[in-house]
Parts: structure tokens; sequence; C-alpha cells
């Protein structure tokens, strides 16, 4: 709990950031919206920083608003999941001491060996990785199919099956979160701004360079629907299941099990819930800090530069050197902030913020973009995907397989470890059946939705010719960011489109930032313990840091290509978890009901009428 003396602090702060929130606001909203009130008076890069001023102000003074606790003792996992005050000295002592030194020392090492060798040979450090990422994306493809496939397929069962019905934490054990807020911190915390990042750009590629299953010819009506159809298996049910695969177990063995809550519980059917402390389940825990730090620090280091293309493209500002920094100095300031005053305060809000500004830009796509179209080809890309799922996933020839669909595999196992651990931090007191729904169905239903409207709208511009969003990304260079904002300046409500999305990046990548944040302090903190303020902010400086460090020694791809390296330890590992939650279930979980039964159970008793009875038997 917050002491006084903090909820003090942060009441001064929070009054401080009101009038500096109102006074950007004020002339970023001018700027977009009246250009011609401000006129020359803001020009260059003092855009870029009044923005950030303006977005991080508003988004820490909302962590920041004090909450009243419950008058109910918080359950085990809050207590391990909230921030604890200390004194200055205290909190020194608590970091040299509290730390695990495995998990601690690792990624510190390899991220300062990185760097190292991308300064003094950065052209042989970028072969390395990029062969060892291309041999193990080809090699290792079957492995993630079959891995992705697989759990799916254990998610339906989870879904429909009898085991669905278990609850986790027993079964007077109450839900720690209503449902809406729930959905809402699984949602924001697994998706992070690549939603954002590729919303309208995935699409556009493959209809630019189709995929050979769909044997269409680019820019014809066939690379339309291959293109949506496509997108929908990357960033539907599949890429979603990862996350459940591994969050559900963890959550079953820390609930009912007595488990402490970290990834590497998974293994606890394997070593037994004493023997977790071993070298095993360290192994795994720093495996699942790297990956997590790797894979947010170069989601960071991308959304900088869509966020800094959209101020080029909106004040023809050119961001320099001191841009990206700026960028991510003001992201690493409000996911810090935000992440240090927990879930119920920064964490819930920001994330609760995020889904109006989600919902509000879907709302407005719909009524502006091309409707008809999106209807139409949204439906038959629907239809194809449900059809072709199945060999879908199972489709391993080619090259561009391995460049996308496995890939796409490999980034989303390395995100599993820390997404799949919220996930089952949050699940105290919910079924087995609705973890999965919320974490694969309901978020994979919100992300197909927003694709469909994006991918439906940039493929509508680009093939009626309103708009040449492919020739603006070749004159970038071939870069992904500024799809979004020519996009935007054609349609009607351009102006406020772009602002929406900009404020959509931000928000995006803070809550998900935050969440991964809280969860590496938490994986790095000794077993029992709950991580300290020190613990957070070093290690979202720390993941700020790794970013910033990408951006001007450059390698964002490079250090992305180490993250998805991860994706492979951690697939085989979801296969363990699997598969020992599977024999735990048989030999522990009898007589559960499956849906299929329940809803057998519920028809009628059908009674036979006298005129149709048998005779009796004499």
């Amino acid at each position: 709990m917050a002491t006084s003396d903090a909820s003090g602090i942060s009441e001064i702060v929070g009054r401080l950031l009101v009038p500096l929130c109102a006074a950007s606001g004020a002339l970023v909203l001018a700027g977009f919206f009246f250009p011609t009130l401000v006129g020359e008076a803001v020009t260059g890069p003092a855009w870029l920083t009044i923005a950030l001023v303006f977005f991080s102000s508003g988004l820490c003074y909302i962590a920041l608003l004090p909450y009243s606790e419950d008058a109910t003792a918080p359950a085990a996992a809050d207590v391990l999941l909230r921030v604890r005050r200390t004194k200055v000295k205290r909190a020194i002592k608590e970091f040299l001491t509290q730390h695990e030194p495995a998990i601690l020392a690792f990624p510190v090492l390899v991220f300062a060996a990185f760097f190292g060798l991308q300064i003094a040979f950065p052209a042989r450090t970028t072969g390395a990785v990029d062969a060892a990422a291309a041999t193990v994306l080809r090699g290792g493809g079957p492995l993630f199919l079959a891995a992705v496939f697989l759990s799916v397929c254990y998610c339906l069962f989870l879904l429909l099956g009898p085991w669905g019905e278990i609850k986790l934490g027993g079964p007077d054990t109450e839900p720690s979160y209503t449902y809406p807020t729930y959905f809402t911190l699984v949602f924001t915390a697994g998706i992070a701004a690549g939603l954002v990042f590729w919303g309208p750009t995935e699409a556009l590629f493959h209809y630019d360079q189709p995929p050979p299953y769909i044997g269409a010819a680019a820019g014809s009506p066939g690379a339309v629907n291959g293109a949506l159809v496509y997108t929908l298996f990357h960033w539907g049910v599949s890429a979603w299941s990862a996350y459940a695969v591994i969050g559900v177990p963890i959550a079953y063995f820390a609930f009912t099990r007595g488990a402490p809550l970290r990834v590497s519980t998974v293994l606890a059917p394997l070593l037994g819930v004493d023997e977790l402390d071993s070298a095993w389940a360290t192994l795994v825990d720093t495996l699942a800090v790297f990956a997590t730090i790797g894979g947010i620090a170069t989601s960071v280091a991308l959304v900088s530069e869509q966020f800094l293309a959209g101020i080029n493209y909106q004040w023809d500002v050119a961001a320099g050197e001191v841009g990206p920094v700026l960028f991510v100095g003001g992201l690493t300031l409000i996911f810090v902030v935000s992440s240090a005053t927990g879930i119920h305060r920064g964490i819930r809000r920001i994330a609760g913020l995020n889904i109006v500004l989600f919902g509000l830009f879907a709302l407005l796509i719909a009524a502006v973009g091309p409707r008809l179209f999106i209807l139409q080809r949204g439906t038959q890309a629907l239809r194809t995907y449900v059809v072709e799922f199945v060999p879908l996933s199972l489709h391993t020839g080619g090259q561009w397989v391995a460049a996308w669909t496995v890939w796409n595999w490999s980034w989303w196992f390395s995100w599993a470890p820390f997404a799949g651990l919220f996930i089952a931090a949050l699940s105290r007191g919910r079924r087995v059946r609705t973890v999965v729904f919320t974490s694969v169905v309901a978020t994979s239903a919100a992300t197909m939705v927003w694709f469909l409207l994006l991918g439906g709208t940039s493929l509508f511009i680009q093939q009626t010719g309103q708009a040449d969003i492919l020739a603006a990304i070749a004159q970038r260079g071939g870069s992904e960011a500024v799809a979004g904002f020519p996009l935007f300046a054609s349609l009607p409500l351009g102006q406020l489109l772009m602002f929406l999305f900009l404020a959509l990046i931000i928000v995006f990548m803070a809550t998900s930032a935050d969440t991964s944040t809280l969860v590496v302090s938490v994986l790095a903190t000794r077993r029992g313990m709950a991580p300290s303020a020190t613990h957070i902010v070093f290690w979202g400086i720390f993941q700020g840091s790794v970013a910033v460090s990408v951006l001007l020694l450059g390698g964002a791809e490079t250090l992305q290509a180490l993250a998805v390296l991860t994706g492979g330890p951690f697939a085989v590992i979801s296969l363990v978890a699997v598969g020992g939650l599977t024999v735990t279930w048989y030999r522990d979980e009898q007589g559960h009901t499956s849906l299929f039964r329940r809803a057998v159970r519920k028809l009628p008793d059908i009674q036979t009428h006298h005129d149709v009875d048998p005779p009796e038997k004499k």
C-alpha cells in the first residue's frame, strides 16, 4: 500500500501536471485543427516536444490519481504484484539484496555485449544474428507451425471440454477484477502498438506481393481477398493462443497448487512445486526476462519511427538525432510512472483509456471509410479464413512462409512469457473456459475487426487510386511507419483520425510497456517478495535505454531478430506446459462437465404419447 508521504507527493505532482497538460494540449489541438491560429509561432522540433509534453503529462496525471482500496483483504496475487514504497536507503539496499543475481545479471550483460559488438562490428553482428534467425525460422518452421496449431486445438478443447469448468483458486474464490476490466487489461497488454503499426500496412504488403498459397496476381481482386485472409491468420486465434497455453498452466499451478507466480511455474508437473527454485526454473525465468525486454525495446524503437513519421507528415518536422531520444524518454516516463503506481491505478486506467480510443477510432473508420467494400471483402475473407484455417496452419512450403508466418509465430511466442504471466496474474477466481475465451476468442475478435477496417480501407484507397500508399512507403525507403498517414489524409476527418492515431501509438505502447516492466520486476525479484518501486524504475529505465540505444546505434531489426530467437525455446516450453497440465488434470480433475453435456442436460425431456407407445408385452 502507498504511504501517506507517497500519496502527498503524488497529489502535488498531479496538481502540477494539470496546467502543463492543458497548456500543451491547447497548442497541439490548435496546431492540428486550427493551424492558421498558431501560424509560425511554433515550428520545427518544438512540435515534437509539445506533443510529448501533452501526452506524457496527461497520462501520468491519470496514473497518479488516488485510488481507494476495497475494505476486503487483497488476494495473494494482488499482494505480489502490488508495488511497495520504501525509503531511499532501504530501497537501494533492497535493490542489491532482493534481486535474483542471475536474472539481474544475464540481461544486462547480454544487451551490453550486443551493443558493444554493434558498435565495434556492426556488419558482422547483423550478419551473424540474421543468419541465426534465418536458420531457426527455416529449420524450425515445422516446430512453430505445429506448436501454434496444437495450441489452437488445445484452447478449443478447453473452451468446449470438461476442464474448462475448473475454477482457478478453488470454487469459493472470487475474481479480482470485473470482466470489462479483465478483458481490457488482457487485450491491451498482449497486443502492444503492433496493432497500430501493422493495421494499415500488412494487407497492403500481401496485396502487392501475394502469398504463394493464395495463387493470385499482384493487385488483382483475388489478391485483395488473400491479403485480408493472411492478415487475419497472422493476428487471429492462432497468435493469441500462444499466450493462453502459457498463461493457463501458470494460473492453475499458482492459484490451485501454491506455486509461485512466475513463468517457470509451467515446469511444475516435471519438477514439482517444491523444486521450482532449481537451475532449470531460473533459466526459464531468465530467458523470459531477456525475451520481454528485447521485444518491448524493439517495439518502442519501431513505434517511435511511426510517431516521428506522423509528426514529420503533419508539420514537416525533421526529428534528427534528438527526436528519437525525446520520444523514447517521454514514453519511458509514462510507462515507468504507470507501472510504479500499480495495476489498480496507472496500468488499469491507461488501459481503459486505450480501449476508449481504440473503439472511437474504429467507429470513425467505419463511419468515413468504404463500408460496403469492407463488409463485402471482410465477409469473404472471414469465410475463407474459417474454411482454409487448417490448410493455412499446416502449409510449410516456401521462403514466404518462413519470412511471414513462421516469423510471426516466433514473435508471438517470444512475447508469450510476459503476456502469459500477466494473464495468469489477472485470472484468479476465473474459470479456465473464461480465461481461454477472453485471451483467445474475444481478443482475436477485436483484433480481426480492427484489421478488416484498416486493412480493408487501405486496400480500397490503394486500389481506387485515391492515394498511392505503397509509393509513399517506397519513398521512405520501405518504412511501414508512414503507411497510415497518407491513408488518413485521403479520408474525411483526416486530421482527427491522424491525431487519434498518434495518441493510439503512445497509449498502446505504454499499456504493454508498463505491464512488461511490472512483470520483469516480479521475475527479477527473489521468490515470495513483491518488487519495490526501485526495482520497477530500474527495469523501466533499462527497457527505455535499450530502445534509445537501438535507435541511435542502429540494429532495431537485428535486436528484433535476436528477440525472435527466444520464441523457439518458448514454443517448446508451451508444448511441455500443455503436456504437463493435461497429465495433471487427467489425474486430479475428474468429474467436470463439458459444454456439450451441459447443453444436452438443458434440453427438455421428450414425453412419449400413448398413441405411439409400443404395446405392452404379455
